[in-house]
């Protein structure tokens, strides 16, 4: 479990580089294009968890410290703006050109500064308070967001775009996603949602709790978690599992190329063999996007829904699945596997939430 403790940083040292920092970098341009004349250079925006932030009129160079907002920047088309993200902001490929600052838990403030960056993006759950502080301290603003459903991950990808000057690109966005899930509604709705147990880490075995982010995916594929805790990420008992049987159990991986060997590995574990799941088969496997709160994560609600209940799906559009094997090309070689990867190969010791503790936020 230390994989999911926050590291400290000690005052002291947090207040030794930030006079470093403001030594080293007095003359940091707020903005990588002037106002007009008759704009203030700056606005006040409030972000999610309430703060008040000046942000330059136009943000023009931005820094991402969690990989579900470089995902967003993306899907938003604002790549160009992204001058920096951490080490584990691995989609869509191209963000693993941007220049790296380190993890989300402990970025390099000194590198951070170093690009000039007209604004920081932080999530509350991922991001600790001291780096905010420590760029306050520095004069370069930064804006945290908060979703904890699906629904509101699309408000707060059109919040985001409203700050950056695109809205109507978010519109064009939520539209398709909305339009998505509407769909999965009418297919998957009235069907009896299946009981699952969503494997976030195996050893020791945890799920998701009722109020994340991830639980609601759940439901939106037609599934309800058997895991009926107030904890966002509690650990569970394999024997209270076996007491409830789950009717699947849902893994999410993005890595193929040690499926056959994980697979074996964990089918033969005699601890999971109490489960009927495992001796009928019954699991799926979908892209760790389901992990991360940004647009993509439909993609991942309309791949498991798919494989829970492939007889609302008998007429689905072609294009729709190749739209979804196309955003998550794992999923072509990972769908048909008949036994889930160990969740902890998909975890870097810097991830540990997807609303709080262990998926790639």
């Amino acid at each position: 479990m230390k994989k999911f403790q926050r590291p400290r940083i000690h005052t002291a040292a947090c207040a030794a580089l930030t006079f470093f920092l403001c030594a080293a970098a007095p003359s940091r341009g707020q903005s990588a294009t002037t106002p007009s004349p008759d704009a203030p250079p700056f606005r006040e925006v409030v972000d999610e968890t309430g703060r008040t932030v000046r942000v330059p009129q136009s943000v023009r160079r931005i820094v991402s410290l969690a990989p579900s907002l470089t995902e967003t920047i993306y899907a938003l088309g604002l790549q160009d703006r992204l001058v920096g993200d951490t080490d584990y902001c691995d989609y869509p490929p191209d963000a693993q050109k941007k220049t790296k600052v380190g993890g989300g838990i402990n970025p390099s403030i000194e590198k951070i500064a170093s690009l000039h960056p007209d604004l920081v993006l932080v999530t509350k759950s991922y991001d600790r308070l001291e780096t905010t502080q420590s760029l306050d301290v520095l004069g370069i603003p930064s804006y945290a967001t908060d979703p904890h459903n699906v629904d509101e991950i699309i408000s707060s990808t059109k919040r985001l775009a409203d700050l950056l000057g695109v809205p109507e690109v978010a519109a064009s966005v939520a539209d398709d996603l909305e339009h998505r899930l509407a769909d999965l509604r009418l297919r998957v709705g009235a069907l009896p949602a299946k009981r699952v147990l969503f494997v976030v880490w195996t050893q020791p075995l945890i799920s998701t709790g009722k109020n994340t982010f991830l639980a609601d995916a759940l439901r939106h594929a037609g599934a309800v978690s058997i895991v009926d805790s107030a904890q966002d990420w509690p650990q569970v008992n394999l024997e209270e599992v076996a007491k409830l049987q789950p009717d699947y159990l849902v893994f999410a991986d993005s890595h193929s190329e040690n499926a056959a060997k994980e697979i074996e590995r964990l089918a033969k574990l005699p601890a999971w063999k109490i489960l009927k799941a495992v001796s009928n088969r019954r699991y799926a496997v979908i892209s760790d996007a389901v992990n991360r709160p940004a647009p993509r994560i439909v993609s991942a609600i309309e791949e498991l829904a798919r494989q829970l209940h492939p007889e609302a799906f008998a007429g689905k559009p072609a294009d729709t699945k190749e739209k979804i094997e196309k955003e998550n090309p794992s999923s072509r070689s990972m769908s048909s596997a008949p036994f889930p990867l160990r969740a902890s190969s998909q975890l870097s010791p810097d991830l540990r939430y997807a609303g709080g503790c262990a998926c790639a936020r």
